[in-house]
């Protein structure tokens, strides 16, 4: 199991937290990912909206790309995902920032396609906002520019979409053939998207049962493609550790106490904008991305245990949420990635 975390852009994961002591300022991002490459975190993923989806339109987030680049600049072996809208960007001009922030990071630049569901985001921010199966449309041929342009010399492309002539860019990423292309999505159009032309596949929060279905559909649909394997599976998970069951239920009760607050202001688009396999209550919306569904709370041991349930789903990358954020992570790192290790160790 390779393990990442989100980078902390919005204040915490938490809706119904108003203060989790994790400032959406680029010193505590720096501290944060600086930290987790020292404690054996593989990934961070820098998450892209203009406006925070935690804490409510209102409040203060970073934006990611600039991040992304400045944080290369200060990291030495960290994989960093950065998060990327086909609806807020040109891809010619995207394939280029990535393959220059991939020569400041040394080859370590990955990029988590997003199809965008937040309407007015886009309204506030000029963003291209369409109907669903038409942001696939638009997906496609933004990852068909970013991969000629990552590996021909001199790219033409004509689409519905996007047309460049006799386009150069130099220099081409460290990576070969391209940066990873990680991409989540649960309608059978994204899902068609994702196995035409990207790398790895992630996924929100989920049961050990419902993303064993996933990941065993997605190695089916790519087969019948006859593409070769995605490299990678990863999902979305938050972490309530505790030294006892009852610890950590009073937390679990503490976080989900679910308030009225513009930090549901995306709710109702997330939900009904997009074409979502499992049902998304208030309950689910509280912490970010699903994040309680893996049920990753409990004790270390009780962690762990689930860990390798998931490893043995197939699962191969856990993007892990923690408030408040350096703290969690240290406990996680002391506590259950040394027990994963021997339970895994033990199963051999």
């Amino acid at each position: 199991m390779r393990y990442g975390f989100w980078l902390p852009i919005f204040g915490g994961w938490l809706r119904n937290v108003e203060d989790e002591n994790m400032p959406p300022t680029f010193e505590y991002a720096k501290q944060v990912i600086q930290a987790g490459e020292k404690m054996g975190f593989d990934t961070t993923l820098i998450a892209e909206l203009y406006l925070n989806d935690i804490k409510g339109p209102e409040s203060d987030s970073l934006e990611a790309w600039s991040t992304a680049a400045a944080l290369a600049a200060v990291t030495e072996k960290i994989e960093i995902m950065v998060a990327v809208r086909p609806g807020f960007h040109n891809p010619a001009v995207t394939a280029k920032m990535a393959s220059n922030i991939d020569h400041i990071s040394n080859g370590r630049l990955t990029l988590n396609v997003v199809s965008a569901w937040w309407e007015e985001e886009a309204k506030q921010y000029g963003g291209i906002f369409t109907e669903h199966d038409a942001r696939y449309d638009r997906t496609e041929e933004f990852i068909d520019v970013l991969k000629g342009l990552w590996t021909e010399d001199v790219f033409t492309y004509r689409g519905s979409f996007y047309t460049i002539e006799n386009t150069h860019l130099h220099p081409k990423p460290i990576q070969k053939p391209n940066p990873i292309l990680y991409a989540g999505g649960e309608s059978p159009r994204g899902k068609e998207t994702i196995v035409a032309g990207c790398d790895a596949y992630v996924m929100h929060g989920g049961t050990v049962e419902e993303i064993t279905i996933k990941i065993n559909d997605m190695k089916s649909l790519r087969k019948k493609a006859e593409k070769e394997p995605f490299q990678s599976f990863g999902m979305a998970a938050y972490i309530v550790c505790r030294d006892t069951e009852e610890q950590a239920q009073l937390e679990l009760n503490r976080i989900t106490d679910t308030k009225e607050s513009s930090a549901y202001a995306g709710y109702n688009d997330f939900v009904n904008k997009s074409q979502l396999e499992q049902q998304v209550k208030l309950y689910d919306y509280s912490v970010s991305n699903r994040g309680l569904r893996p049920n990753l709370i409990g004790t270390p041991e009780q962690i762990a245990n689930q860990i390798i349930a998931y490893e043995q789903a197939g699962l191969d990358l856990l993007l892990l949420q923690f408030s408040p954020q350096l703290e969690e992570m240290e406990r996680f790192s002391k506590k259950v990635m040394p027990l994963v290790e021997s339970k895994r160790a033990q199963l051999i």
